[in-house]
């Protein structure tokens, strides 16, 4: 199965696909791991490029598109061969931060970003999409604002909240919502059965 996690700058995503690292590490479950943009050479590159601030001026367009292609550079390269084997993927960030990102906050729409992506991605769509549900206005406490996308003003990264919850509205199942808890560990918790019960882990 192909798992995606998704979530605003801050809410402990890294964090919680570590902790399923280590659950399914421990548990004998095999999987690749992938984060986007990223995971290949040539898309760590156009990470880079992304997400250094001197790229002030960057156009939507020129980010959506540099997007799409370290997406297609990952797909072709690590994803769809996994998924061919029969091996669970669990990626990063992936389609839904696109949409969310550049359709929704930079106002691109989705039907644009998701038609440059549809030549991206070559059907490899998410079974199960992990979003943990914390708005940007609770998150960006723990956020260092590093890069070009965490710089952004409160204002952007609440669009992008909202174009999650719009997609997850209209994602047929796909979404799973998971409101972080305290105490990581409990969040954790939560995640694992949720992808139990969705058949992706055991």
């Amino acid at each position: 199965m192909f798992v995606t996690f998704e979530g605003c700058e801050g809410v402990g995503k890294s964090t919680q696909l570590k902790l399923l690292r280590d659950y399914l590490e421990r548990t004998g479950q095999d999987a690749v791991y992938v984060r986007e943009p990223g995971s290949t050479d040539i898309s760590e590159q156009i990470r880079s490029i992304i997400l250094d601030p001197k790229n002030r001026d960057m156009t939507p367009e020129t980010e959506a598109l540099l997007y799409a292609a370290a997406r297609a550079q990952l797909v072709s390269s690590v994803i769809r061969p996994a998924l061919d084997a029969g091996r669970t993927v669990i990626c990063d960030r992936y389609i839904d931060s696109s949409v969310a990102y550049q359709g929704y906050a930079r106002g691109l729409g989705r039907e644009a970003v998701e038609r440059v992506n549809a030549f991206a991605m070559r059907t490899a769509m998410p079974d199960v999409t992990v979003f943990i549900d914390l708005r940007p206005s609770a998150a960006f406490r723990s956020v260092s604002r590093n890069d070009r996308l965490e710089m952004e003003a409160l204002a952007f990264h609440d669009k992008v909240y909202e174009g999650y919850l719009a997609q997850a509205a209209a994602s047929a199942g796909r979404f799973v919502l998971v409101r972080p808890e305290k105490d990581r560990a409990d969040t954790h918790r939560k995640i694992v059965a949720a992808l139990r019960e969705r058949g992706a882990i055991k």
